[in-house]
């Protein structure tokens, strides 16, 4: 069968070439490659907002879902002169890399011809790329974690967060668990952030210990326990950014949603065929997140105490 003509797309004053746009993407739905494009285009000001111009890690899928996944870092050569980049270093590894940043859709548009599906922005932005902005809380369910304790540890968390006069920002991962983003002003390093993090996570765990483990090694978890990951904060650590697809057949969307759908969305609920039409009834849920930052000090606090009572960190800061 004769492959489709390659679609040329205007956005913006640019021309995205999309190639192959009848290749099947995810088998599930049928959907194809120029549908996942329509997708991004559908959701275009609430991904450029989750990615603006923060390093982009890209996980590709040249073949669909059911092929060959490529961690990609580095923008390949042959770029069209209008896409950014931002370099990151590796000082551990004496490398470095040119990663995308994304300041506009075409831009995103053009990962997806480059057989993007999902987007992993680090938290911070090219301006201070050592200084974070943004704290994530990731709720990891064990596999054999239920629902209703994702459900019931968000209000935790959340409940944590008022207290501290955080506002959190929550959004389904695209697969059982849920995300909470906090932005906070660029003044700490990642080590910093992600005791921080750990601090609450540890709070969250004391609140909720039937439910909540902060266990590092995998092998030592309750299978049905739910890990707060806080070594999502980590530097080079990435999480698939709101409005991402990701590569499950289903073709689920990490979706921005409010604390109040907390005990009713399902990541199956939200895919490349739902989240357009919830996108233009609510516009980004997290559109006015910069408006919130939040100093990370208490939490910093908290981790000073964890620390002088003997609680170390009972993982590993990979971070360079």
């Amino acid at each position: 069968m004769a492959k489709a003509p390659a679609v040329e797309l205007e956005v913006d004053g640019r021309t995205v070439r999309v190639s192959n746009p009848d290749r099947v993407y995810f088998p599930a739905l049928g959907a194809t490659k120029l549908d996942l494009v329509e997708y991004y285009r559908a959701v275009g000001p609430g991904i450029v907002n989750a990615l603006r111009e923060r390093p982009c890690m890209l996980h590709r899928f040249p073949t669909g879902i059911t092929g060959e996944k490529v961690h990609q870092k580095r923008v390949p050569g042959g770029a069209p002169p209008w896409l950014e980049t931002v370099r990151v270093t590796f000082p551990r590894y004496g490398q470095h890399a040119d990663e995308l940043c994304v300041t506009e859709l075409a831009q995103v548009l053009w990962a997806v011809q480059m057989s993007t599906v999902e987007f992993h922005p680090w938290n911070s932005r090219r301006g201070h790329v050592e200084q974070p902005d943004e704290w994530r809380i990731d709720l990891d369910p064990m596999p054999e974690c239920p629902l209703d304790r994702v459900r019931r540890v968000a209000h935790v968390v959340r409940e944590v967060l008022d207290e501290l006069g955080a506002v959190g920002w929550p959004k389904t991962s695209g697969g059982k668990g849920l995300h909470v983003y906090v932005r906070i002003p660029p003044e700490h390093g990642f080590k910093d952030v992600r005791r921080a993090a750990l601090a609450f996570a540890r709070e969250v765990e004391r609140r909720a210990p039937a439910d909540v483990t902060t266990t590092w090694w995998r092998k030592d978890r309750d299978p049905a326990a739910l890990f707060v990951d806080y070594n999502q904060n980590a530097r080079d650590h990435t999480m698939a950014a709101a409005y991402s697809v990701r590569g499950r057949p289903e073709a689920t969307v990490s979706t921005p949603i409010t604390w109040d759908e907390i005990d009713d969305v399902e990541a199956e609920d939200c895919t490349i065929r739902t989240v357009p039409d919830r996108f233009a009834r609510l516009g980004d849920l997290h559109a006015d997140i910069d408006r919130h930052p939040w100093s990370i000090a208490p939490l910093l606090e908290w981790a000073a105490r964890d620390e002088q009572e003997g609680h170390e960190d009972p993982g590993h800061d990979e971070s360079d």
